[in-house]
């Protein structure tokens, strides 16, 4: 199975809080997962911790290759700029990644790497694996929570995208 790109700084194990999230279902399309979740227009309609997206270049609602963004999410305001974006053609895994980051002092910054990965299997199934991994004395607050609230988002994240893929 096909596995996220990490760069060094933030690979896991070595940053103050790591989640992984993955779906595999069946009766959805790569191509519909897709749309719904380079379209940042269709995200609060399946996911409802995202809120105010806002894209730099407003022609499009669909995120492309070193866009920058802003959105808030769990209760953070995060800006953002998209690192990887690999479209499913020719079979190839689709890829969508984002480095996020909120300024602050040692008490408020923020920083985080956000990875999906959406993959046809056999059968007609399709693999959806999300994975963070996060850096900041935020990420240490959540880290320490029971359950770990980054942990069932992404979760409700995944879930929201195969709902959104079936319509």
């Amino acid at each position: 199975m096909q596995s996220i790109n990490w760069s060094t700084e933030y690979l896991p194990g070595h940053t103050d809080n790591f989640v992984s999230n993955e779906v595999i279902a069946d009766g959805i399309t790569l191509d519909a997962v897709w749309e719904n979740l380079v379209d940042t227009a269709k995200w609060t309609t399946y996911y409802d911790n995202a809120a105010n997206i806002v894209l730099d270049d407003q022609t499009s609602s669909k995120l492309k290759f070193a866009e920058h963004f802003r959105f808030d999410t769990f209760g953070f305001p995060i800006d953002a700029q998209v690192m990887e974006l690999v479209e499913p053609t020719d079979g190839k895994t689709a890829r969508l990644a984002w480095h996020g980051w909120q300024n602050g002092d040692a008490d408020t910054q923020f920083d985080v790497y956000h990875a999906f990965l959406i993959e046809k299997l056999a059968d007609g199934r399709i693999r959806l694996l999300t994975q963070e991994s996060q850096i900041g004395k935020p990420a240490q607050d959540l880290a320490a929570q029971t359950p770990n609230p980054m942990l069932n988002g992404h979760q409700s994240w995944l879930d929201g995208l195969v709902r959104a893929a079936k319509k």
